[in-house]
């Protein structure tokens, strides 16, 4: 790996990713853990409950899993998380009637499977709360969700939910990272320097909670241990010997209704094939951000990029202004950002991530779209953007 600030494709080396995930997981590093079963750390919650439950030893609990996740395999299980049995076999039922809901209206888009493959429901969270705010209140109230969470982003963290149910037949995803570099292409990648690779991991946690049983013949997720510590990893895993090598060399790790796993977004994992005759494989999965994660003011930027676009659009055809000072421009009057959307109605079609504000008036601008046009453009993707409720 080079001294330069950025990470490049081409100076990827699987050896080295071979060298870090060498690692043993140590049972001294989680001493909390009932068992190390393929290298990933899996706690026994009704212990767990009992033991944070006296002095100190919550903030112990929170200390061991910060170092889990950053310094250690990077992804811990909860054995009996969600341990109450009539909450969470009420909240499977209206996960069911979400996804009966969904498919009525056709089926919806998946970024990493066909669409209708599989059952994925865009922001269950809110979904299930305007559905059935009493079950979500019995079941977002849970302990070892929040302690967690805390442990990894500290207070004021936000929780998003997505469920995906993978039914028989259906096949493994390819090896990924997650949000927020892991939705990005490789030449995206080359231009964030290498703190930020670092600071990605930091904003954000992922998890699943387990709402079937899901023994490995209906492909639990797949992981790379201690592939989070590769720094160049979001590059690498695009490459077909990185590729390869965690096919080699992944885990998986069966678990029962109500158990659930959490690990670093840049642990290396792939949700694994559904090889069982007629297991839907139901998980809900969670993502939880960092309350930093935003700016200080709330802009409007779509009502700028219809104010800016008529000036930029003149000079450019009048040789007035150049294209990368153009560039320049948008760069601080739109969102040059996918995310936060709406993922029903701005799915990743395409890519993992649907066309940004910025993107989509640059191409406005690189094609002469007349400012009427852009004006309508941007106004609906604005309102694809907004989450249900709003308007």
């Amino acid at each position: 790996m080079s001294d330069s600030p950025w990470f490049r494709a081409a100076d990827c080396r699987v050896d080295d990713l071979a060298a870090i995930t060498r690692s043993p997981t140590l049972a001294a590093e989680a001493p909390g853990a009932a068992e190390i079963e393929a290298g990933i750390p899996v706690y026994d919650c009704a212990a767990l409950r009992e033991e944070v439950s006296r002095p100190g030893r919550r903030e112990a609990t929170m200390a061991e899993w910060i170092h889990v996740l950053a310094e250690g395999p990077g992804v811990l299980a909860l054995r009996g998380a969600f341990d109450d049995a009539p909450v969470l076999d009420r909240v499977t039922a209206l996960f069911h009637e979400l996804i009966a809901d969904e498919r009525a209206g056709g089926a919806g888009a998946d970024h990493f499977g066909k669409a209708g493959a599989n059952d994925r429901v865009w922001n269950a969270l809110q979904k299930l709360c305007e559905r059935a705010p009493d079950a979500f209140a019995d079941y977002y109230a849970n302990d070892m969700l929040a302690l967690v969470s805390e442990a990894w982003l500290g207070p004021g963290y936000q929780v998003t939910s997505q469920l995906n149910c993978v039914n028989p037949g259906s096949a493994a995803q390819t090896a990924h990272r997650d949000y927020h570099l892991g939705v990005l292409t490789p030449p995206e990648l080359e231009r964030f320097p290498r703190h930020v690779h670092r600071m990605s991991s930091l904003l954000t946690l992922q998890g699943a909670v387990a709402h079937v049983d899901m023994p490995i013949e209906s492909g639990p997720t797949l992981y790379l241990p201690h592939s989070h510590k590769y720094p160049a990893g979001y590059l690498a895993i695009g490459d077909p010997g990185f590729q390869a090598f965690f096919d080699a060399h992944c885990v998986q790790l069966p678990l029962s209704r109500g158990d659930a796993v959490f690990f670093n977004p840049a642990l290396l994992h792939a949700a694994g094939a559904n090889r069982s005759k007629d297991i839907r494989r139901l998980g809900n999965l969670l993502q939880v951000s960092s309350a930093f994660g935003r700016p200080m003011e709330t802009v409007g930027r779509a009502a700028m990029c219809r104010a800016l676009y008529p000036i930029l659009h003149a000079r450019l055809a009048a040789g007035t202004l150049g294209p990368e000072q153009a560039r320049r421009a948008v760069a601080c009057c739109a969102d040059g950002y996918s995310f936060p959307t709406n993922l029903d109605r701005d799915p990743p079609l395409t890519a993992l991530a649907s066309e940004s504000q910025a993107a989509l008036m640059l191409r406005a601008l690189g094609e002469g779209w007349a400012p009427e046009r852009f004006a309508a453009e941007v106004t609906a993707q604005a309102r694809r953007r907004l989450a249900d409720g709003i308007e």
